[in-house]
């Protein structure tokens, strides 16, 4: 107030001033109203983006516009809001508004976003077979692309020779770009059958738990006693100093600045299978017992476990019920696939929305059914993603469609492991056309 009087000339001046003091003092300041879209993710066929409001009186009717045309009539009760946008093409840019009708009739309109969808990848695929192991039980568990020169694959493979036992066995096999190369990889001083194998990078791969190759050397990594007395049927890490493995009876431990950690469970079921989001910030696992046909999803939380999912204890997800859970994967950092005898999409942005994957069928839809039993499920992209299970089954979804590649189909072959990048796609297991069975690798190319 002190410099109001300083600069009182007029009476004009004066009653500004005046004005200006009194709004400043008697009214509060006047707040924005507004809509806000937001792009979480995009793949081929789909949407999500959030709508968010500012100061906006709820409920509220909203309208969302697809290239300026309606879209979707929402009725908005939370300031916040994910919308599924869904039926969209490949490789097409659109944009998407909304707007807001107030109970005073005026409008508010949100900012204008921009989505271009991802095109599809070819479902053309060229393969060639592979087996190791003339006598005994041999099988390949799992299998590790660093690149099209570099693979391994893990297992059990006995091969006939002249030594004393008159076989030698093989744990894992390695393609350096011109062959395949049998390995045996011991661990002090003994063979032990390998069951699962992941690859941060050609100089840090990991077999089991138990040795981590550096690109030149296989070292040995000390035994925790937590390890011991149930076998680990996968690992998945983002880093040497973040690993995880998942194995039967529930188990689960988290390897970080040298040392192994138990994780609880809470439950009893083999897991199966461990994937985590490229983000790390969703880790997930799941499994089945054979003894009382528990199944579970467990979503891993640092060194806790929450319960996505329980065919005994949580049956909130009834989606689930029947299913004998034996594979997931992370579809970007939005969602998980699971697959079985079918394939069913479980949302990271609402975890109560799980949905089964559809297909065109003459004039309609209807749920995709692979036919056989899906032993694993594995991705380079949301356009790029393999199941491999019973019979050499391998179905490809190139973003759009799904298609099952039959050019292999054999009822005396079984897909275990899988790997998948761009162009290429590895799935290795066991034939049974001979005897009790040789180990199985199968590469297919993308023509």
């Amino acid at each position: 107030m002190k410099l109001i009087i300083k600069i009182v000339f007029s009476a004009g001046i004066c009653s500004l001033v005046f004005f200006l003091a009194r709004c400043d003092s008697t009214e509060p300041p006047i707040e924005a109203h507004g809509l806000v879209l937001k792009l979480e993710d995009v793949s081929c066929t789909d949407a999500w983006i959030e709508l968010s409001t500012i100061n906006l009186q709820l409920p509220a009717t909203v309208t969302l516009k697809q290239n300026n045309q309606t879209k979707k009539i929402i009725s908005l009760v939370n300031p916040d809001s994910l919308l599924f946008i869904d039926s969209l093409l490949p490789n097409t840019n659109y944009t998407f508004q909304s707007v807001a009708q107030q109970i005073n009739q005026t409008e508010v309109t949100s900012n204008e976003i921009s989505v271009i969808t991802m095109d599809t990848t070819s479902h053309d695929f060229t393969f060639e077979t592979f087996t190791f192991g003339d006598i005994s039980n041999s099988v390949l568990f799992d299998v590790a692309i660093i690149n099209e020169n570099n693979i391994w694959a893990v297992g059990e493979i006995s091969i006939a020779d002249t030594s004393i036992n008159g076989y030698t066995t093989y744990n894992a096999v390695h393609w350096d770009g011109s062959q395949w190369e049998l390995k045996r990889i011991l661990y002090q001083g003994s063979f032990w059958a390998i069951r699962t194998v992941v690859a941060i990078n050609e100089n840090d791969i990991w077999f089991s738990a138990f040795v981590r190759y550096d690109g030149q050397n296989f070292i040995e990594l000390p035994i925790a006693p937590i390890l011991l007395g149930w076998t680990i049927n996968k690992i998945w890490g983002s880093s040497s100093n973040n690993m995880y493995v998942v194995g039967n009876d529930g188990n689960i431990a988290h390897y970080q600045n040298l040392q192994w950690r138990k994780i609880s469970s809470g439950t009893d079921v083999d897991l199966k299978d461990i994937y985590g989001t490229p983000d790390e910030k969703e880790l997930w696992t799941c499994g089945w017992s054979n003894q009382n046909g528990r199944v579970a999803i467990l979503e891993i939380k640092e060194n806790s476990v929450e319960s996505i999912w329980d065919s005994q204890t949580n049956t909130t997800l009834d989606i689930y019920r029947g299913l004998l859970l034996n594979t997931l994967y992370a579809n970007g950092n939005k969602e998980f696939l699971f697959a079985t005898g079918v394939v069913i999409r479980h949302s990271l942005l609402d975890k109560g929305i799980v949905r089964y994957e559809w297909v065109h069928y003459l004039n309609g839809q209807k749920v995709l059914e692979l036919g056989n039993y899906a032993y694993k499920i594995r991705g380079s992209n949301k356009n790029n993603i393999i199941v491999a299970g019973d019979a050499a089954m391998i179905w490809h979804y190139n973003g759009k469609s799904w298609h099952k590649l039959e050019d292999i189909y054999n009822t005396d072959l079984r897909l275990y492991g899988l790997a998948v990048n761009e162009n290429l796609i590895v799935a290795v297991g066991k034939s049974y056309a001979s005897g009790l069975g040789n180990a199985l690798l199968i590469v297919g190319k993308r023509n």
